[in-house]
């Protein structure tokens, strides 16, 4: 089963990320008391899943994303893509391109991470989230199902 393994944000720039034990995902900003929350942005919240990480031998926050997924290959999710994490439901809206911060982390990091640094998400509906939660991808309504969703107000 997907579910969130860790929860993670930034409590100023530049700091280290603070693990949490609940967190709010605010609608179209981002977590909470985070400071890479931005309204109206694409890249308010950062998915990495543990298998990554273990592979890479790294532990969760290291490349400062804000939830660490387990059971899912978040690095496989489409663009455009709904999930509901917790209560929120978020859209994938680009891969995260690793920047030089990862080789801060560890020499070599950001070439060996591409392609695998995660997905960056916007808060679509806000909601608490939690360790253990589930992480459900969201079927797109077809174009025939959004059309009788669009007639009957849905």
């Amino acid at each position: 089963m997907a579910q969130v393994h860790k929860l993670f944000r930034a409590p100023r720039r530049g700091w280290p990320m603070e693990e949490l034990f609940a967190a709010e995902a605010v609608t179209d900003v981002g977590l909470a008391g985070c400071a890479h929350a931005r309204p109206g942005g694409k890249r308010q919240l950062l998915l990495v899943d543990r298998e990554t990480l273990d592979a890479l031998e790294l532990p969760p926050g290291t490349i400062r994303e804000n939830v660490t997924t387990e059971g899912v290959n978040v690095n496989g999710l489409e663009v455009g893509e709904t999930l509901r994490v917790g209560q929120a439901l978020l859209e994938v809206t680009m891969i995260c391109t690793p920047c030089g911060l990862m080789d801060k982390i560890r020499q070599g990091l950001r070439r060996e991470i591409r392609g695998r640094r995660g997905m960056l998400c916007r808060v679509v509906q806000g909601g608490l989230i939690h360790p253990g939660d589930t992480v459900e991808r969201i079927p797109a309504a077809t174009p025939a199902e959004a059309a009788a969703n669009s007639r009957t107000g849905s």
